[in-house]
């Protein structure tokens, strides 16, 4: 059973169911790593284990990888995950035509011509690259609100190039779309598609289906012999080329249908033209009903013409027209018998004869919770098979070593001596954190929230030494070797680089190095000379902001410079002065 939320290949993750079919269960599913929805086919539970289902479902993937055009679906991806064998393809936004026919009962001629002119275009494609859909129908078409179709499901599609893919005695396709030739067994040509899209187009005009009958096999026999009722007795008002376009391409006859889809493309381009809206009625070209029976009656037919009704030697009158009707009705009885007998031979080989030897069949048990041995015991207590190959998925609810879940899942009808494969818990994923220092912080953030789902917070932390780049984790909340599980948070710390003064004055700083340290940090420079000899002039001496402190732009920055000392002159000796007495001078006198 697939669930909400479940993951297909670590990679898809379910939405929703949005169809059910025969073979398959189509999902609506979200693709994590493209970031994009997508539709996603997974073969039916109860098939996987069937060779031939197996290969029919990857014979669609084959088919439809080959295909690239705007009105057939794109296919993604197709795999096997745990059993589970699907194809990821793109997701239409839409609905078919067979539900948009229900919701109108016909559609207007321009519509209808839109949507068969796109088909023809997407089958012409499609057979350009040498493949037959062989089961076209409103089911298997995709309208967008804007109008635009897309061709879906090649599952039972041919490759013309490949003999071990086809399946000519086989009648494969829905039968009130399926060509005379398919009814019949002889095998599909691209033709067989032409009748399919004519049918289809009698329905989108009328509302109805041309052939009905109480079972399948009498709609075939009507396929096969019953003409298409008048698409302009249904309705009047469509032109006669558009009757004839649907008549030439749902001819019994596949020699009297268009050669490929190309021509009926070319041909509804042009259906709508004033000198073709009155065109004559189309006269197939080759008899509809062209069996070696036929040809018999058209020889009884030639006799007959060949009688000369007015011998009189006849000893008894006898009416030409009531013999040949006698033998008309004895061999349309004795055909009839045969087709009848070969049907229901056909039936009994296909449905009586399977069901009669059909093996038992037994309903998957619940062993979730249980152990492998136990499970493997219930399991073989019912006449299944175990797979050797035990697979291992996480879980939060079940313990580790107990069993999860089976495939085919519980509750699933299985033939007796069918495989089943055992999931065991591994507990709640978990694992060892690495020390992520010195890495790009950005690169381990998406790491361990994509692939661990851990809550990773990111936080600046300050340093003022160390050559550290902007984006480095220079630390982390949880060491290295914490084991962490998934919805667990970590914080990852990246620098916050404060930038500070520098000592100016014991780095030996020059004025004009100052000069380009307040330019590169946006400072306003004051300088003051102090003559001096201690220092080399031009030589910072002082500096106003402490050396470590943080570097704030705009703000002043004053410096004192080193400045060779000026010298001073000594006084000079003024002449009309006396000079100074002496004592010597004083002796004398006395």
């Amino acid at each position: 059973m697939i669930s909400k939320g479940q993951k297909i290949n670590d990679r898809y993750e379910i939405i929703r169911s949005i169809g059910e079919g025969g073979m398959a269960n189509v999902y609506l599913g979200y693709d994590e790593i493209l970031d994009r929805n997508v539709a996603i086919k997974i073969l039916r539970g109860d098939l996987s284990n069937d060779e031939k289902f197996v290969r029919r479902f990857q014979r669609e993937a084959l088919s439809a990888s080959s295909l690239s055009h705007p009105n057939i679906v794109e296919m993604y991806d197709v795999g096997e995950d745990n059993g589970l064998y699907y194809i990821v393809m793109e997701y239409v936004e839409g609905k078919t035509l067979k539900q948009l026919l229900k919701k109108r009962g016909s559609l207007t001629l321009s519509e209808a011509i839109d949507i068969i002119v796109q088909l023809t275009d997407g089958m012409t494609h499609a057979h350009d690259s040498y493949i037959i859909h062989r089961d076209l129908k409103p089911q298997n078409i995709m309208i967008q609100d804007d109008g635009q179709i897309k061709i879906t499901d090649f599952g039972i599609a041919m490759a013309l190039n490949s003999t071990q893919l086809t399946q000519t005695n086989s009648v494969m396709g829905s039968v009130h779309y399926l060509p005379p030739e398919q009814a019949s067994g002889k095998g599909s040509t691209t033709k067989s598609d032409i009748y399919s899209m004519g049918i289809i187009f009698y329905e989108l005009l009328t509302g109805k289906l041309p052939f009905k009958g109480e079972n399948a096999v009498e709609i075939a026999l009507k396929q096969m012999r019953d003409p298409l009722p008048s698409l302009k007795e249904n309705n009047p008002n469509i032109p006669q080329s558009v009757e004839n376009i649907i008549l030439k391409a749902t001819a019994k006859n596949p020699k009297n249908r268009y050669e490929d889809a190309k021509s009926m493309h070319d041909d509804l381009l042009t259906a709508l033209d004033d000198e073709r809206m009155n065109e004559a009625p189309l006269v197939y070209k080759y008899p509809e009903h062209e069996t070696e029976n036929t040809k018999r009656l058209k020889k009884l037919e030639e006799l007959e013409n060949e009688t000369d009704i007015e011998d009189t030697q006849v000893a008894q009158k006898v009416d030409p027209e009531d013999e040949d009707d006698k033998k008309k009705k004895k061999l349309i009885i004795i055909l009839s018998s045969v087709f009848g007998g070969l049907i229901l031979l056909g039936i009994l080989i296909f449905f009586v004869i399977p069901s009669v030897s059909k093996p038992e069949e037994v309903t998957i048990p619940n062993v979730k919770g249980l152990t492998v041995s136990k499970a493997e015991k219930k399991l073989e207590d019912l006449g299944l098979k175990v797979n050797t190959s035990i697979k291992k998925v996480s879980s939060k609810k079940v313990d580790k070593g107990r069993v999860v879940k089976t495939d085919p899942p519980k509750g699933e009808k299985v033939k007796v001596g069918s495989t089943v494969t055992i999931y065991k818990s591994t507990g709640e994923d978990s694992f060892k954190l690495k020390d992520y220092t010195g890495k790009n912080y950005i690169e381990v953030q998406t790491l361990l929230e994509t692939k661990y789902k851990l809550n990773v917070t990111i936080e600046k932390k300050d340093v003022t030494e160390g050559d550290y780049d902007e984006q480095e984790i220079i630390g982390q909340s949880l060491a290295a070797g914490s084991e962490v599980k998934k919805g667990d948070s970590i914080t990852l710390y990246i620098p916050n680089i404060i930038e500070v003064f520098p000592d100016m004055v014991a780095e030996g700083y020059s004025v004009d190095d100052a000069e380009a340290f307040c330019k590169k940090y946006n400072l306003t420079l004051r300088k003051n000379l102090v003559e001096t000899n201690a220092y080399t002039a031009g030589r910072v001496i002082s500096q106003s902001r402490i050396a470590g402190s943080e570097i704030v732009e705009g703000t002043n920055l004053t410096i004192e410079v080193a400045a060779t000392p000026t010298k001073k002159e000594e006084p000079k000796e003024d002449p009309k002065e006396d000079p100074p007495t002496t004592n010597d001078d004083n002796t004398n006198t006395q």
